[in-house]
């Protein structure tokens, strides 16, 4: 399978199969955003929650499924676990509601954070259970930063580590930070010129590490 990064919290995942998903898909021109418009089609959007950088369905081409809410969803032939969490650390009391995703696509586990806005709970952690791929919010202001990010990923020590939702040339004045605080100190990190990598089910390194993927859209 093969993990695409369209920008922000924007991810399209592609099966082996074909099947297409894409993650959050934001409105362009929204909140100071410059990414370009999602071209690609898929079969199913998830979305984390209802802001307009995340929840763009109708901009995604292909009449997709969508995938919304917590408790668990099965659409063609994938289950997709929404895990109820919190945009803020106050319980939603600033920016509401945030779902976590999980989803297992050609054996390969994936964990979309969403906007993830505070420290995971032990049930939320159990709730989550092992993870290959995670993609982690991990640049301030409107989710977690750099110091939570990294004792989620401490707590839940996935194989591959994904950045995303942190400020590019294509979102200047976006008030959060770029990439680098989190990097900082860290081994096992891959930067890539590519905005797309593949995995496979059995070939996933052994220790934690982070890819650095270049924006698509």
């Amino acid at each position: 399978m093969k993990v695409k990064w369209l920008g922000h919290a924007a991810f399209l995942i592609t099966s082996d199969e074909g099947t297409k998903i894409i993650t959050d898909p934001y409105q362009s021109g929204q909140f100071g955003l410059d990414y370009g418009k999602i071209e690609d089609a898929a079969d199913i959007v998830v979305v984390s929650h209802e802001h307009a950088d995340h929840n763009y369905v109708q901009g995604v081409p292909g009449s997709p499924q969508v995938v919304k809410g917590d408790g668990k969803h099965q659409v063609k032939g994938i289950e997709f676990k929404g895990i109820a969490s919190y945009h803020d650390d106050s319980e939603g009391s600033q920016r509401g509601p945030n779902n976590i995703f999980c989803f297992t696509v050609n054996g390969v586990k994936l964990c979309h954070l969403g906007d993830l806005g505070h420290e995971l709970s032990d049930q939320q952690q159990a709730e989550i259970g092992e993870v290959d791929v995670l993609m982690l919010p991990m640049a301030g202001t409107f989710t977690i930063d750099a110091a939570t990010a990294n004792r989620v990923v401490d707590r839940l020590k996935p194989r591959v580590v994904i950045p995303m939702h942190f400020q590019t040339k294509k979102c200047p004045s976006f008030p959060v930070t770029d990439v680098e605080p989190f990097l900082t100190g860290k081994k096992n990190v891959k930067r890539m010129d590519t905005t797309e990598v593949e995995f496979k089910q059995g070939q996933l390194p052994s220790a934690t590490e982070i890819v650095v993927l270049q924006h698509a859209c």
